[in-house]
């Protein structure tokens, strides 16, 4: 195995695998050699030859930026000497490109074990779920769903409450999306019961809030007002054993790929994520898509730099309208609020090698694979089309990945170069872009995309992944942040963009 990598023939740097001191050789395949003139930490940008300033600088067969001075073969590559090419709001033209030729998942892992609602949506997991129209009763629900899991704890798959802070003195649209975001999570088919609950004096009523939810849903959800009954816990857990009566009437039984939903989530990126994890996932996603299933992007501000990949890849120019539409909304959003439309990543990823947004873009967008987009969606809303849909929301983990899941993801596929132990309310997968973390933090880590660089193939890497997913779906296995509890929503306070 090298120490370094290249992604593209047409690149202007490759990969440090390793921690690099100044003064080594690198060994290029071609014969020609050079020493390195800085030291280099692993994840990081090596210049494998002269770049003049204000020169682009290749990544992925892409400009990552602009050499801000002369660069020399064998400098380290980083803030310091590279900066973002990207300014303004851009103009689009959709050039479609010829679709790609997607593998089909093996025979054996075509079906998963579900449980199928009486509407025909699939749930992976059958779990009563409380959901609060109001903050001031986080902590009733709180004790409702620790008392229900001690009571009703063995007749579903669990009792879970996602707390948050709005739904009092919340208006217009800043009320209606809250409500629609929520609304969306009550008719997740991994919850087969809902109990909503209110205080009474909000301004997300409860009768209100009800009709934001759709008819076909509404025989899964108990209502509770909390101000109007004597003992809301007693009468909580009452409502609550309804739902478990319903709810343990569903059996598992195998289903098509077709009626499977994932989320594609990058957070705590590194240097390797676009080359490990993210291509892995968007592998992964595609296999799922042929087979019929839906696999949902977000992160909109991770696209920039690299949103014509996507939006060439639109099914048709009423998509690609659409998805300009939310590229440019969403940069508006940034100018709305004084901010820099192209702000460097966060400090987490420049210490993992990320120097630029377009860097961190190229990589992201990997994570979306190969498949033509078929829908764009506004936050808070669900897929209605299978495939590969992109769905409104800011790169926030908590955020995005409550986006996803009220968008319909049963699972959610979190690839990470530097770690985090959260958890959604559906299970999140966590994938390792490199064995150093996988192997550091065992019990955040649920599969290690580092194998990519140990000799294992993509082949190899996707269908142990894909596996590991399916059983996952079907219940016999959880992810790591189920194992420990750790499920948490969050709200974009801001709404939406378009």
């Amino acid at each position: 195995m090298n120490d370094w990598i290249a992604i593209q023939p047409q690149d202007d740097v490759i990969i440090a695998l390793r921690d690099y001191v100044k003064g080594e050789r690198i060994d290029l395949p071609d014969g020609h050699s050079f020493t390195l003139l800085d030291d280099v930490p692993k994840g990081h940008k090596i210049a494998v030859h002269d770049l003049a300033q204000g020169a682009d600088v290749m990544k992925y067969g892409f400009s990552i930026g602009i050499a801000q001075e002369a660069i020399a073969q064998g400098n380290w590559i980083h803030s310091h000497n590279l900066k973002t090419g990207l300014h303004g709001l851009l103009e689009y033209e959709y050039q479609p490109g010829q679709p790609m030729t997607i593998d089909m998942p093996p025979e054996h892992l075509r079906t998963f074990d579900g449980y199928l609602r009486p509407n025909g949506e699939a749930g992976i997991r059958n779990e009563i779920w409380i959901v609060n129209t109001v903050g001031c009763i986080n902590k009733v629900c709180e004790a409702l769903a620790r008392m229900g899991q001690s009571q009703f704890g063995s007749r579903v798959d669990g009792v879970y409450h996602f707390p948050h802070p709005f739904g009092c003195s919340q208006l217009g649209d800043d009320l209606k999306y809250t409500q629609q975001l929520l609304a969306s999570l009550v008719e997740h088919p991994n919850a087969g019961g809902v109990l909503v609950i209110g205080l009474g004096c909000e301004n997300n009523q409860v009768d209100q809030f009800r009709e934001c939810i759709a008819p076909e849903y509404r025989g899964k959800v108990r209502f509770l007002k909390a101000q109007e009954t004597e003992d809301e816990l007693e009468e909580g857990l009452r409502l609550m054993e309804e739902l478990v009566e319903l709810v343990e009437q569903e059996k598992r039984q195998p289903l098509p790929l077709s009626k499977l939903k994932i989320g594609l989530k990058c957070g705590g990126s590194d240097g390797l994520s676009g080359i490990t994890a993210n291509p892995l996932v968007g592998a992964v996603a595609d296999l799922l898509v042929a087979a019929g299933g839906t696999a949902i992007l977000t992160e909109v501000p991770e696209m920039f730099g690299a949103e014509t990949i996507l939006m060439n890849r639109a099914a048709d120019e009423h998509v690609f309208n659409d998805l300009v539409d939310l590229v440019n909304g969403f940069k508006q959003y940034f100018v709305n609020h004084g901010q820099n439309i192209y702000e460097n990543p966060s400090p987490g990823n420049k210490a993992g090698g990320i120097t630029t947004l377009e860097e961190k873009s190229l990589g992201c967008t990997q994570k979306g694979g190969r498949s033509s987009v078929v829908d764009v969606l506004r936050y808070g809303k669900r897929v209605t089309k299978t495939g590969l849909n992109i769905v409104e929301a800011p790169g926030n983990d908590l955020v995005s990945v409550t986006a996803l899941s009220a968008a319909g993801a049963h699972i959610v596929l979190f690839t990470t170069g530097r770690g985090t132990p959260f958890g959604g309310p559906v299970p999140t997968v966590k994938i390792a872009t490199q064995s150093d973390l996988a192997n550091r933090k065992k019990h955040w880590i649920d599969f290690n995309a580092g194998q990519l660089l140990e000799g294992q193939t993509m082949e190899q890497v996707k269908e142990q992944l894909f596996s590991q997913i399916i059983d996952i779906a079907s219940g016999r296995a959880q992810t790591l942040s189920e194992q420990h509890g750790f499920r948490e929503i969050a709200i974009f306070k801001d709404g939406v963009i378009l």
